[in-house]
C-alpha cells in the first residue's frame, strides 16, 4: 500500500438546496466558502428565505455566521430565528430576489 492510499481525501457531501443549511455537520473554517455559496444557489433557485442552523453551544459558530452575513450585498436582512424556528440555534436570512 502507497502513501497515497493512505492518505485519502473526504468524499464530497451533496447538501439538498432547500432553504434550510444545517451547519454541524461541517468545520467552521469551511464556512468562508460554504455559506455565500449556499445563498447564490438558493437565490439561483428563488428560494429567498434560508434557515441557517448554527446551533447553541457558546455562540461562536453564531458570531461567524452573522459575521459572513453582515458582508455580503446578496443578503437583505438576518436575525435569529423564532421560538418555532430554532430559537437563538438558528438563524433567518432573507435574500434580495435576482
Amino acid at each position: 500500500m502507497d502513501e497515497d492510499e493512505l492518505v485519502k481525501k473526504p468524499e464530497p457531501v451533496e447538501i439538498p438546496i432547500d432553504g434550510t443549511l444545517d451547519l454541524h455537520t461541517f468545520h467552521p473554517r469551511e464556512l468562508k466558502d460554504l455559506l455565500p455559496h449556499y445563498l447564490v444557489l438558493c437565490r439561483e433557485r428563488g428560494i429567498l428565505q434560508v434557515r441557517v442552523i448554527h446551533g447553541k453551544g457558546t455562540g461562536a459558530l453564531r458570531e461567524t455566521v452573522h459575521s459572513i452575513l453582515s458582508r455580503l450585498p446578496e443578503v437583505s436582512s438576518f436575525g435569529l430565528a423564532g421560538e418555532d424556528g430554532g430559537g437563538w440555534g438558528a438563524t433567518i436570512v432573507t435574500l434580495k430576489p435576482l
